[in-house]
């Protein structure tokens, strides 16, 4: 899928969710409640056992159509060619790593690195960042955001980490152009409960969406 493609469907959807599991069997089951719950991406973290294999996995199950699978905890390039190969369709890191946006950049696979102040959120742009991480979210909040975008209008911001029902509309409303969802999401997977997940995706979803319309 174009580098284009990805970007827009992460933007007009606002809804990326970070899969943490205790194992590939459970991050797999959580990709589909995502999917099913009309989340157009999620990111597949390289803390997950065999997280190489679930991302191929599911991208021979999904089109990027349905929803679109991503690589998350990438630290280096090595990583990221590696999820690469194995079919992730964006690459999201904690911090910037310009090797690894460089690698991105070349293979034309959208680049989203972590940043915390207006300092690194400008470097990430500079090594070609498509979308910056603002991480984590739950120290720095909306208000960061907003305090942002003065200087940087043209800074495409999401923030991970911290996000919830009651404060995702705060976070789209600051300037965000997405959001990432982790624990808030996904947290009843460890009791084996995935239809939660289903239903809070529609939610978060809606959210974003009344957000966007106020």
């Amino acid at each position: 899928m174009q580098k284009l493609k990805v970007l827009n469907r992460v933007i007009e959807s606002g809804l990326v969710a970070v899969v943490r599991a205790e194992s590939a069997d459970q991050a797999s089951r959580i990709a589909d409640a995502c999917a099913e719950g009309g989340v157009a991406a999620v990111e597949i973290t390289f803390t997950v056992p065999g997280t190489a294999q679930v991302i191929a996995e599911l991208t021979k199950q999904y089109k990027p159509q349905q929803i679109l699978i991503g690589a998350g905890s990438v630290l280096d390039s090595e990583t990221a060619r590696v999820a690469i190969l194995s079919g992730a369709q964006f690459v999201v890191g904690p911090a910037l790593n310009a090797d690894c946006a460089r690698l991105c950049n070349r293979y034309q696979i959208p680049y989203m690195p972590g940043a915390a102040t207006i300092r690194e959120i400008i470097e990430a742009m500079e090594c070609g960042a498509d979308i910056v991480k603002v991480f984590p979210g739950e120290i720095l909040g909306p208000s960061f955001v907003k305090a942002v975008r003065g200087p940087l209008p043209r800074a495409l911001l999401m923030p991970t980490g911290g996000v919830d029902i009651g404060n995702v509309g705060q976070w789209i409303k600051a300037g965000c152009v997405a959001v990432g969802v982790g624990g808030n999401l996904t947290a009843s997977a460890k009791t084996g409960d995935f239809k939660t997940i289903t239903t809070l995706a529609k939610q978060f979803i809606d959210e974003i969406r009344k957000a966007r319309a106020d």
